[in-house]
């Protein structure tokens, strides 16, 4: 069910975040609401049988019993990227306009404080007093000008910081006491104390008892009340410029949001705003501009800086037909794109989306914090009162137990309580976007962190998700090539929509092997179900396919075939077959011309990202539905130890709750619609990006890329986050455990320690920060895999055939040729089918940047790549 979010006003500490959430989850319409004290916002997610438009004013009114205000974030309808972009801004500026009232607040409470203490303190200081200090404020005769001058000086710093008496009474009137009570209630304990002491002061005065008038003017306490507020927000101030830079990396992805587009509309280029953009729109991206929308190509090519979605650097080159999506850079080149996808419905706002929801979630460590910071306000407050009262007891003066009691309220810091667990999160996950993590939830990232067995899905994880040309055998060299083989393959495939067949013809043409002209035309096909395809070629029957095609399979066939087979590759024999007499019944191979194998090719990352796994002390198993021995080769391809294989989609659930049954905490990793019941059953599930959408929505972290180092990078930054939680709970117990009982006075009779208001006010402000400042050491959490360019998946290019052992193929050469001469995409096109004309070679043109990026083989040498482009009419500049 869609969660309804808010914001919510006047929160202040942990105490107040709990008590919102206390009161909303009391509600019968709500099933569940998390509070975000750091950003101020609340999700609610409604009871079954609940309208949102019911729930909204109920939720709203909950929220305004308990003392605070919250309102309906902007969320419905409309340009959703752009509101939210503009929402976020906002948000933005509210922390940054905070910050800056606090600082004023500061300075000016600085200002007066700073006189206030040199009038009081001034004779402890170590150098001497000037003489003008000494004839108005020494001495009796002065008393009353001493304490009068500190009360004056006192009042501002009062009044510039009175948000924290309106805010602070009025919570403690309704009996929900939150860290603002406590400022509130200690310094102007102090204060009025002070006045107090003023008005005896001045009775004694005017009375003549001098002893009186000696022993008050040095106990007001206007300046702890001073210095109480001053330093707290100081510390204030910090802290909302720290939680103003756990948003940067949110922030810098907001920014990437173009604000408007050009489109072309009856042949014209017109300037809109992004927001009224609509399915269907033309939308015109030259170069240096950010594409505003989903959509696809229709004309024009670029190349695309897909950072922002990816995190991956290098510039990716598109053209016609290629999907490009929102808030990604056009780094070269001009496009026109058709918009499929704007708003709120682009991969670029559901990415931001689910940052921000994941930032707003809470771990279940944070509760234990939540619940602490509920009772712990009254709790400090109590405390504060049996010190008073033990110290009178004891003997102590009325001052010095009021001294003690308004330590232990100013030392307490329910903040640091409230701020331990979402800040961590709120950085971990920003940092994990930034690196093409997304992180639904909290909870999510701290289950991740216990996980000690991973749990691989084989296709499309391990290994890419399709199939590719790996091996080509001849069996009758004196009379086919490996030319002729693949083309008469491909010719006879090229009918057929059977992923095998898409593999050898695609494996054709991106070698340049498959002839683009007539002179392999396929005539009479005939697919047959599970076994292959007939057909006339050029006059000639043939057939391909797997070995029931056939009724006479040599057993020496048979044994290369099952060679091939035990490694998990799916093999097509290609014979010259006798005529076709028996529809979709088995041939008869007059010559039997040789075997091609087609294999789903482990992923270039999947290697290092076990070894990785591995280093973490991570158990690694791959589920496959492949035969043992199949199973058992990629496996050891992929340096995986653990392999469960013969497992059938629905059976994939089964074995995650057999692992955890075992005791094991388990993170399965997948791609298909089959993996979701499995990934819903794993204490972490892990969707790999290029996944399908049921497989995404079952997943708790997403992988943008198709990278399993994505994944390992997921568990070090789970890791690294939780660590820094535990930190910071740690430092908000152990502060508040030693502090208390050290502001109470404790130890003073056994340490003769005893702590003033101004010590404590300022410890307090103070740990706020250090809670914020240790989750801000995650923004220097870097990525374990240096960063490349994107993993090209390796292209057949040159089959060399043994007739006794098959040989896989690879590019060897990576080259860029600057041409001179190319105008327009006609001029590109030639210059690309001259290049790919050549055996071995694959290359693509960008027109833009006048330069053709060029894979191919070691036979292949750059005079030959020159004289292709030199004799389509063109002048090569330089090629490296």
């Amino acid at each position: 069910m869609e969660k309804i979010h808010f914001n919510v006003k006047g929160m202040s500490c942990g105490a107040c975040s709990a008590r919102v959430e206390k009161a909303v989850n009391s509600l019968e319409c709500v099933k569940k609401a998390e509070v975000n004290l750091l950003a101020g916002t609340m999700s609610v997610e409604q009871a079954e049988n609940t309208a949102a438009a019911s729930a909204i004013p109920i939720i709203i009114e909950a929220v305004e019993k308990a003392g605070y205000q919250a309102e309906l974030q902007n969320k419905n309808g409309g340009n959703q990227q752009q509101s939210s972009a503009i929402e976020k801004d906002e948000e933005s500026d509210a922390l940054l306009e905070a910050a800056k009232h606090l600082k004023m607040r500061f300075w000016v409470s600085l200002c007066f404080l700073l006189p206030l203490m040199y009038i009081a303190m001034h004779n402890m200081l170590p150098f001497p007093v000037p003489g003008f200090i000494a004839r108005f404020f020494d001495g009796m005769q002065n008393a009353l000008v001493f304490t009068l001058s500190q009360f004056m000086l006192v009042l501002p710093i009062c009044y510039i910081n009175r948000a924290y008496y309106s805010s602070g009474f009025k919570k403690l009137f309704r009996l929900q006491p939150n860290m603002d009570s406590l400022i509130a209630v200690g310094s102007s304990a102090a204060v009025i104390y002070g006045v107090i002491v003023l008005f005896r002061l001045a009775y004694a005065m005017g009375h003549g008892d001098s002893a009186l008038v000696h022993e008050l003017m040095h106990t007001v306490y206007f300046e702890s009340g001073g210095s109480i507020l001053t330093l707290v927000t100081f510390g204030k101030w910090l802290e909302a410029k720290s939680k103003g830079r756990t948003r940067d990396a949110i922030k810098k992805l907001i920014k990437l949001a173009p604000k408007t587009a050009i489109i072309e509309e009856n042949g014209a280029e017109i300037e809109v705003e992004a927001s009224s953009l609509k399915a269907g729109d033309v939308v015109i991206v030259k170069t240096g501009s950010y594409i505003p929308v989903d959509g696809k190509i229709i004309s024009g090519d670029a190349s695309v800086d897909e950072s922002a979605l990816t995190g991956e650097s290098i510039p990716v080159f598109k053209k016609t037909d290629d999907s490009v999506k929102a808030a990604t850079l056009n780094v070269s080149g001009f496009i026109k794109v058709r918009a499929e996808a704007v708003g709120g419905d682009t991969a670029f706002s559901k990415v931001i989306a689910l940052v921000e929801e994941a930032s707003a979630s809470k771990a279940p460590i944070a509760k234990a914090a939540d619940t602490v910071a509920l009772y712990f306000v009254p709790a400090v407050m109590l405390i504060a009162a049996v010190t008073f009262v033990v110290w009178l007891a004891k003997g102590a003066a009325f001052q010095d137990a009021l001294s003690c009691a308004i330590s232990v309220l100013v030392i307490s810091c329910p903040c640091a309580l409230g701020l331990a667990t979402p800040v961590a999160i709120m950085v971990g996950t920003s940092k994990g976007a930034e690196n093409g993590i997304l992180i639904k939830s909290g909870e999510a990232l701290q289950t991740l962190n216990k996980v000690d067995t991973v749990v691989l899905d084989k296709t499309g994880t391990v290994t890419e998700g399709q199939l590719s040309v790996s091996d080509v055998e001849l069996l009758a060299a004196e009379v086919f090539d490996r030319n002729h083989l693949l083309n008469l393959a491909a010719a006879l495939e090229s009918s057929s929509g059977h992923p095998v067949a898409k593999a050898i013809v695609d494996g054709a043409v991106n070698t340049s092997f498959f002839d683009k002209n007539a002179k392999y035309t396929c005539t009479d096909f005939e697919n047959v179900a599970g076994k292959g395809v007939k057909g006339v070629v050029n006059g000639v029957h043939y057939a391909a396919g797997n070995a029931g095609l056939f009724n006479n399979v040599p057993a020496e066939i048979l044994q290369k075939v099952d060679a091939l087979s035990s490694q998990g590759k799916t093999i097509v024999i290609v014979a010259e077959t006798a005529a076709h007499n028996s529809p979709g019944g088995a041939v008869l191979a007059r010559k039997f011309l040789g075997i091609i194998a087609c294999t789903d090719k482990i992923r270039a990352t999947t290697k290092e990202a076990i070894e990785a796994f591995k280093a973490e002390k991570c158990s690694v198993v791959m589920l496959t539905g492949d035969n043992e021995n199949a199973a058992r080769y990629i496996a050891s391809q992929a340096g995986i130890d653990n392999v469960i294989s013969g497992v059938l989609p629905h059976q994939k659930e089964a074995e995650i709750r057999r692992l955890k049954d075992e005791g094991h905490k388990v993170a399965m990793i997948g791609d298909g619609i089959n993996d979701a019941p499995a990934l819903v059953r794993a204490d972490s599930g892990i969707a790999i990006g290029a996944g399908t959408d049921v497989a995404i929505e079952s997943a708790g972290i997403i992988l943008v890329r198709s990278d399993l180092r994505d994944a390992v990078n997921a568990l070090r930054l789970s890791k690294a986050v939780m660590r820094n939680i535990k930190q910071n709970l740690f430092w908000a117990f152990f502060y508040n455990a030693l502090g208390i009982p050290l502001a109470a006075g404790v130890f003073y009779n056994m340490l003769g320690i005893k702590l003033s208001p101004m010590i404590g006010s300022a410890a307090m402000g103070l740990s706020s920060v250090c809670v914020v400042s240790n989750a801000l050491r995650l923004r220097f959490f870097k990525n374990k895999f240096a960063k490349s360019s994107i993993e090209t998946e390796e292209t057949v290019s040159e089959t060399q055939v043994s007739k006794d052992s098959p040989t896989e193929v690879v590019m060897s050469k990576k080259m860029e040729m600057v041409i001179d001469g190319m105008m327009c995409s006609h001029c590109s096109g030639r210059v690309e089918q001259a290049l790919n004309a050549i055996d071995g070679v694959s290359a693509s043109v960008n027109l833009e940047k006048k330069t053709a990026f060029i894979d191919a083989a070691d036979s292949v040498s750059e005079e030959t790549l020159k004289k292709a482009v030199t004799d389509a009419g063109y002048t090569v500049v330089s090629l490296k």
